[in-house]
């Protein structure tokens, strides 16, 4: 195996032997044969939208394949085996209404030469059989750049293939976003062109900020606009259950299941902010968030005492001590953990088991703090107010935003944002999404007048927040750029849908970024001499060299 999709790859250079995460090398060698899969659907699927004929099911299908691929979503090798079976069998469909479709309008056999990824068949679909088709990242002899351009853009496709899939859950698509992950994945296996690649990495970027819109409707549209709310961190006597992970449907579905019981429904990780939404405020059976960041589940899972759902990415390898109390859906998967099916026919996700568990442990969740902390500040409430807070600006009583969003993790380097929250100037504030948070959520930094100091705009789905309130500042003060406004972005990242949410700022123009705790291993020392020229892009350093440099804006 060779994977260097995320921030805590070994050594900063690549697992070879085992993820970091937990991944095996079974998993990880038939991830990357999904992705050559994948490849092979969008070629065919790029062939076909040329002659007007689309394949929903191959779009979707492709989503959800990248998505199933994210760092620490499905560590189950088997699933993997039947996702492969599957979209070949989709790949193949599509290649022959393609062929017969191309036949009637040019009356003649389409004899294009094909990538190996768009005609390649296994003898049979035996894990021994797949594993001996080599495909990962460094099979192809490639100049090191195309490869590491290559790959930033396959990762940020599987960042915003998350954004994608979550809104397609929830009734929302747009043809052009699968379009564009298409043509991507199909011009990964053929351009070896250094300036080509960078161009659809930039591309990428461009067509994700799209994806984020896409997603903040559909989660609005069906949830109402989160609106600012303290949300309880401590416990209450009970029954319960933990749902984790980011799907806020798999929420609704479980509220609505256990409505009327007497279970109660934590959210957990980067299901926090579901407590500002309007629409889940309803289920008094909702009592609040239980514990803190992902990485921390194998202690807050065993104290919980109740079962736990996993919805998306977050999963870490579960303990003996309460694996027979976790239960996987979705894309999420573990060898040997209970697996709630799909929806089907339109008809909800079955929860009865966990709740049945609930009642029969009983038992009410060990309580690890207490209090409230403040959350909800999603992007129409931060523009509701955008006001209030420019005549903050001007007065001085605001003098600089610091945007310290992204992912959380296990890194004792990650101590970094905490002691950055502390150390920044009371007239500063934060604005924040993703499990970053977890880094600074329940410090008492206090508020600028009405205002906490901390706005948590929610998951790290629900960036795009920030790129709105951006824009919107940028039109209120009459400047060309945010790099003219009194922002400096602090990011901290860990996996894929962070690096998509940095293309997405690059693709914009934003300058001065600093990330951290460590910079991409996929990012080649070319490639990251181009993005420090461009963009000025640059590591964490000591927080007050660093925090000194951004209070003078660079």
């Amino acid at each position: 195996m060779f994977c260097y999709q995320c921030q805590e790859t070994l050594n900063g250079k690549g697992c070879t032997t085992v993820g970091v995460c937990g991944k095996k090398d079974d998993v990880a060698n038939l991830q990357d044969l999904l992705i050559y899969v994948l490849k092979g659907i969008s070629t065919w699927a790029v062939k076909a939208r040329k002659i007007n004929l689309k394949d929903e099911q191959a779009d979707i299908s492709i989503v959800k394949g990248l998505f199933a691929t994210v760092t620490n979503v499905n560590f189950d090798p088997q699933r993997f085996v039947e996702y492969i079976k599957e979209d070949i069998k989709i790949r193949n469909e599509l290649k022959d209404r393609f062929l017969s479709a191309y036949r009637q309008k040019y009356s003649k056999d389409f004899n294009e030469k094909m990538h190996d990824c768009a005609t390649w068949m296994p003898s049979d679909f035996s894990m021994e059989t797949l594993l001996k088709k080599d495909v990962g990242i460094m099979s192809d002899k490639i100049d090191e750049d195309v490869r590491s351009l290559r790959e930033f853009m396959i990762i940020s496709l599987k960042g915003m293939a998350a954004y994608m899939d979550h809104a397609y859950i929830l009734g929302f698509k747009d043809d052009e976003l699968f379009a564009f992950v298409e043509e991507a994945l199909d011009v990964s296996v053929r351009i070896k062109n250094v300036d080509e690649m960078l161009d659809y990495v930039m591309k990428t970027g461009k067509i994700g900020l799209r994806a984020m819109e896409l997603l903040d409707k559909a989660n609005t549209s069906h949830y109402g606009n989160p609106e600012p709310t303290m949300v309880n961190i401590g416990v209450k006597p009970g029954p319960a259950i933990l749902i984790s992970g980011h799907d806020l449907r798999d929420l609704e579905e479980l509220l609505d299941q256990t409505k009327g019981t007497s279970v109660n429904v934590y959210t957990h990780g980067e299901m926090l902010p579901a407590n500002a939404y309007p629409y889940f405020k309803k289920y008094p059976n909702l009592v609040g968030n239980y514990g803190n960041s992902w990485w921390m589940q194998n202690k807050e899972f065993l104290s919980f005492n109740g079962p736990i759902v996993m919805t998306t990415n977050c999963l870490t390898p579960p303990s003996e001590s309460y694996k027979n109390r976790v239960f996987t859906t979705g894309l999420v998967g573990w060898p040997g953990v209970k697996h709630i099916g799909d929806r089907v026919s339109g008809k909800p996700k079955d929860f009865s088991k966990v709740i049945e568990m609930a009642l029969e442990i009983g038992k009410t969740p060990t309580q690890i703090e207490s209090g409230t902390i403040p959350i909800g500040y999603a992007r129409n409430s931060v523009l509701s107010a955008a006001d209030t807070i420019t005549e903050m600006v001007k007065s001085g009583k605001i003098k600089r935003f610091f945007v310290l969003s992204g992912c959380d993790g296990r890194f004792k380097s990650r101590e970094y944002y905490t002691n950055l929250a502390l150390k920044l100037p009371k007239d500063t504030i934060i604005l924040t999404s993703g499990c970053a948070k977890y880094r600074y959520n329940k410090l008492n930094l206090g508020n600028i007048d009405d205002l906490p100091r901390i706005l948590d705009a929610g998951q790290c789905n629900d960036s795009y927040t920030w790129i709105a309130t951006a824009a919107k500042l940028s039109e209120i003060f009459g400047v060309e750029s945010v790099n003219d406004l009194p922002i400096s972005f602090d990011l901290a990242w860990y996996e894929q849908k962070a690096a998509f949410i940095l293309n997405v700022l690059l693709s914009l123009g934003v300058k001065n970024i600093r990330l951290g705790p460590t910079l991409p291993a996929f990012v080649s020392p070319n490639v990251l001499k181009v993005l420090v020229d461009k963009f000025n892009i640059k590591p964490n350093g000591k927080v007050e060299e660093d925090l000194e440099m951004m209070l003078q804006g660079k």
